[in-house]
């Protein structure tokens, strides 16, 4: 059972940056795709970006093209999410998933994912 911890959520003002970071408990990490979904109030949990076990693909929700980076340090078990240029719209709760090893990966979808941080909160002002 792989256990992920989000940190680095907060408050911040439109056009500023954050940077979220999760760190997986398992040394298998290395094995598994990795992704970010956000939820809001009110409204479905929906991607916002992933990427493969070894980095060499990344995958972007079209919000989050441009703004949002993602990259992983297989070394320490964690995977980042850089984010500028916030806008009140990205205001959600971020959680990170872990995606073991499957014959049909897209990256894209929930249900690929098989282990899920708690989430932390991200606020953006206007």
């Amino acid at each position: 059972q792989v256990q992920l911890v989000e940190s680095g959520g907060g408050l911040v003002q439109a056009g500023g940056s954050l940077r979220l970071s999760c760190a997986a408990s398992e040394g298998s990490f290395s094995t598994y795709g990795m992704g970010w979904f956000r939820q809001a109030p009110g409204k479905r949990r929906e991607f916002v970006t992933s990427i493969t076990w070894n980095g060499g693909s990344t995958f972007y929700a079209d919000f989050a093209k441009g703004r949002f980076t993602i990259s992983r340090d297989n070394a320490k078990n964690t995977v980042d999410l850089q984010m500028n240029d916030l806008m009140p719209e990205d205001t959600a709760v971020y959680y990170c998933a872990a995606s073991r090893p499957r014959t049909y990966y897209s990256g894209t979808h929930d249900f690929e994912f098989d282990y899920w941080g708690q989430g932390t909160q991200v606020t953006v002002s206007s």
